[in-house]
């Protein structure tokens, strides 16, 4: 049986995730040429474009305090996981079917749910 930890074992993955997020936060500020195009082809409106650093970096700190504070980090991991869904969701009811569907949203996903499982999921024999 699988069952889920409170606190992520390795951290390693949760940290790196973190730093992937913090990242995305900082391009996203304003946003870099690839990123708006991403926003445009997809039709997110520019209204909600100031949102995107706010979630990153709360994400960010989610998954860092998340080390120390019991299901923070594991929720944060699942609603990352969600959010990459959704991204992927827009891109394929947009037809975008380039580089952001195939490289960064489901890179993304996988890699999400790739630090859920190994730093969360656990094998009960």
């Amino acid at each position: 049986m699988v069952t889920l930890s409170t606190l992520p074992g390795p951290v390693w993955p949760v940290v790196v995730l973190a730093v992937i997020q913090f990242g995305d936060g900082l391009f996203c500020l304003r946003p870099l040429p690839f990123i708006a195009a991403c926003f445009d082809d997809v039709g997110w409106p520019r209204r909600f474009w100031r949102l995107m650093p706010v979630l990153k970096f709360a994400a960010a700190a989610g998954l860092i305090a998340g080390i120390w504070v019991p299901y923070l980090a594991l929720l944060v991991s699942l609603g990352l996981v969600a959010y990459f869904i959704a991204a992927i969701a827009m891109h394929v009811r947009a037809e975008d079917f380039g580089r952001n569907l195939f490289l960064n949203a489901t890179g993304m996903l996988v890699i999400c749910i790739a630090v859920t499982l190994l730093s969360f999921a656990r094998l009960d024999g």
